[in-house]
C-alpha cells in the first residue's frame, strides 16, 4: 500500500489520470492526498470532483484558494469568473453534494506522523502543532449553519501578521491566508501577498515562507503543499516539498511517492 500527494489538480482531469497511470495508483490498494486547488481554470472540474468523490476513503485533500472560491460563489459571495471554467460543475446535479463534501475538508493534516500539508506551507511562527489546531477552529466554521457568512469575512489582505490576540473574521482571514495564499514574508512575519513570481524575480525584502527561519518546527517534521506555479517545486531544501508544478499552465502535475520519498510528473505534452 502506497500513500501518495498530488500537487494542484486545478480541473486537469486528463492530467490527473495520467499521471497516476504512471504510479499504476489502486483505490483497493492505495491511499491520494491532494494539496488543494481540485478545481479552478482547469476545463474538466466536475469531471475532476466526480472522480476524487469516486474514490471515498482512499482519498483525502486540504482546501485551496480555488476550492474556496468555489465555496463562495456557491454562497452568493463571489460570481464566477469565465477563467474559472466552473460552468460545468455548477450546472450539475452534484453541485450540492461537491459542496457538502468539500466543507467537511481541512486547511491542513498529517499525511503521517511527521508530514503536514497545506495548501500554501506553514507559517513561520507556528507550529505544526498550531497549524492543525487553527486549521480545526476554520473547519468547524465552515462546517457550522451559518458558514456562509463565516466565508463571507474571507477577503482582504488584513491583518498581515499574525497576533495571538486576533479574534472574530480578523483571525479567520488570516489562518485562512496563510494556508491558502502565503508565498512571500516580508520582515520575517508578514505575509506578503502582492508578489507571485519565483524567488529569484521577486523583490529585494521578501523571503520565501520556507527560507524564513521557523523554530517551532522539528528537524523531523516536513512539510509539503503547492499553490506556487512558478516555484516549479524548488525549495532546495529537504523539510519543504513543493508539488504545484504548474500542469494547468501546461508544465507538469507532480506527486509524491510518501513512503519512498520519490517523486513522479507528467508533462502537459506527455
Amino acid at each position: 500500500m502506497a500513500t501518495y500527494i498530488v500537487g494542484d489538480i486545478q480541473g486537469c482531469f486528463l492530467g490527473l489520470q495520467k499521471l497516476l497511470k504512471k504510479v499504476n495508483f489502486s483505490p483497493i490498494n492505495d491511499r491520494l492526498i491532494a494539496v488543494g486547488d481540485l478545481i479552478g481554470r482547469g476545463t474538466q472540474p466536475l469531471e475532476t470532483l466526480d472522480y476524487l468523490y469516486s474514490l471515498e476513503n482512499s482519498f483525502d485533500t486540504v482546501l485551496g484558494n480555488h476550492d474556496l472560491n468555489l465555496l463562495a460563489i456557491f454562497a452568493g459571495i463571489r460570481k464566477a469568473k469565465p477563467n474559472d471554467n466552473l460552468d460545468t460543475l455548477l450546472a450539475s446535479p452534484k453541485l450540492n453534494t461537491y459542496i457538502n463534501w468539500l466543507r467537511l475538508k481541512p486547511l491542513a493534516l498529517m499525511a503521517n506522523q511527521d508530514t503536514l500539508i497545506t495548501h500554501a506551507g506553514l507559517y513561520p511562527q507556528w507550529s505544526v502543532k498550531k497549524a492543525l489546531k487553527f486549521s480545526l477552529e476554520v473547519s468547524e466554521q465552515l462546517q457550522a449553519k451559518d458558514w456562509k457568512e463565516s466565508l463571507a469575512c474571507m477577503y482582504g489582505n488584513q491583518p498581515s501578521i499574525w497576533q495571538k490576540s486576533l479574534q472574530g473574521s480578523r483571525r479567520f482571514r488570516f489562518i485562512v491566508n496563510a494556508m491558502t495564499r502565503m508565498r512571500f514574508i516580508e520582515n520575517q512575519n508578514e505575509l506578503d501577498f502582492s508578489c507571485k513570481t519565483s524567488p529569484e524575480l521577486a523583490p529585494q525584502g521578501l523571503t520565501p515562507w520556507f527560507k524564513v527561519i521557523n523554530t517551532k518546527l522539528k528537524s523531523n517534521q516536513k512539510v509539503v503543499f503547492g499553490h506556487w506555479a512558478s516555484l516549479n517545486g524548488d525549495t532546495y531544501d529537504g523539510q519543504f516539498i513543493g508539488l504545484d508544478t504548474g500542469y494547468v499552465w501546461e508544465q507538469d502535475m507532480t506527486l509524491l511517492n510518501l513512503s519512498s520519498g520519490e517523486i513522479c510528473s507528467v508533462n502537459f505534452q506527455d
